[in-house]
């Protein structure tokens, strides 16, 4: 593994530095700490979306023919690390970037590539994940949510729950039991579902930071047509696992980035505030806790690089993508405690009142950072996946 840019990527990098440093909006900042609706904002990172879209920037490593730049894979990587350290909003359509589109890229016919992809890279349509369910969460293979065959259509009738983006979603990668009896992963299929189609109705879910992000979604005699499933009918297992390998080694990219700027903030606070009458920087025990974090914010950036690798040489993530989920995961709520016991009593502080560090971000972060260990598959299923996969221990039933 060569971590040295090639010429050809240093002059990519060159290039989205100079057009990020010319378009991230001046006012991106402000929005984040102001009080404004969820629903507000959205439409905010729409625009930027289509603007990142227009400049040529959105889905890069996908095939020219489907609205991309035919771009390598490495300079997906480097275009996410440079949109991190530029501190550049997020773009609208995240999970329809780096899940839906991937894998419809690798398992969709040329029509449904047709139909769904440029609406992805434009954000005129957004996506959502239907995977988990209430009572088969991180258990995939144990969904319930049925499909049965009408004609040339599905009725879907179900529920899915901790539906990221399914308040603003348009369409739904949705993973059906389509098989009548089957169990664990046979029988499975997955299928494209119109969100505003008759039957289907999204609840909201509120988190402890007040936000309701995510959501429990209803199907209803939900009728979607078959030439909207993905792959082949019963085959929805792998393709779901296309997915969730996308969502587990690329979605992260650029976090290392993120942390990094965080870590960076933390040490310039260490030596504003005072512990025991002494700047925090002088004890102990929150430098050994910083000098901890920083070393594994470097693992965690090479282990990006080693995913990036592999996907670079065969096309397809590996199992590493959970040891990376499980790095980035845990690191952030370590180092959202650390923050906290460095801040004491003012880390608990949210917008508004004095003495407020950083318009609450703080706060706002180590309330959030609760759902990383469960979201995108929970730790204890990242660790069976790294058990089995990486170290060929048996399975754990």
């Amino acid at each position: 593994m060569d971590l040295n840019l090639t010429p050809q990527e240093t002059e990519f990098r060159n290039e989205i530095r100079d057009w990020l440093s010319a378009n991230v909006p001046a006012g991106w900042k402000a929005r984040q700490d102001a009080e404004e609706s969820m629903r507000k904002r959205f439409e905010f990172l729409r625009e930027w979306q289509r603007k990142v879209f227009a400049g040529g920037w959105a889905g890069i490593s996908w095939p020219a023919e489907y609205g991309g730049r035919g771009a390598t894979l490495m300079e997906q990587v480097i275009f996410n690390e440079e949109m991190a350290r530029a501190a550049a909003p997020p773009m609208a359509n995240t999970l329809g970037l780096a899940l839906v589109g991937p894998t419809t890229i690798t398992y969709g016919t040329p029509a449904q590539k047709a139909r769904f992809l440029k609406p992805i890279l434009n954000a005129d349509e957004i996506w959502c994940q239907g995977f988990s369910e209430p009572n088969a969460g991180s258990d995939l293979a144990a969904l319930r949510t049925e499909a049965r065959r009408d004609g040339d259509h599905f009725v879907v009738n179900g529920q899915k729950v901790w539906t990221s983006y399914g308040w603003a979603a348009d369409w739904c990668a949705l993973v059906v039991r389509s098989e009548p009896g089957s169990e664990k992963h046979k029988g499975l299929s997955y299928i494209l579902v119109d969100m505003h189609a008759p039957g289907v109705d999204v609840r909201p879910l509120r988190q402890m930071t007040g936000e309701t992000e995510f959501n429990e979604v209803f199907f209803q005699d939900v009728r979607v047509p078959v030439e909207n499933v993905l792959g082949k009918v019963g085959d929805g297992w792998n393709v779901a696992i296309s997915t969730l390998m996308h969502e587990r080694a690329t979605l992260g990219a650029g976090l290392h980035i993120i942390y990094k700027r965080w870590f960076d903030r933390l040490v310039e606070l260490s030596h504003e505030l005072t512990r025991n009458g002494r700047p925090a920087a002088e004890d102990p025990v929150i430098r050994q806790r910083l000098a901890q974090a920083y070393t594994e914010i470097e693992v965690m950036r090479l282990n990006q690089m080693r995913i990036i690798s592999r996907i670079a040489n065969g096309g397809t993530p590996g199992p590493e993508g959970s040891i990376q989920k499980l790095l980035w995961s845990e690191l952030n709520q370590r180092f959202q405690q650390i923050a906290m016991e460095l801040m004491g009593a003012y880390g608990q502080l949210t917008k508004g009142p004095v003495g407020v560090i950083d318009e609450g971000q703080w706060a706002y972060q180590f309330l959030r950072t609760r759902g990383n260990t469960i979201e995108a598959g929970t730790s204890e299923v990242q660790r069976n996946i790294i058990g089995h996969f990486v170290l060929g221990l048996p399975k754990s039933y």
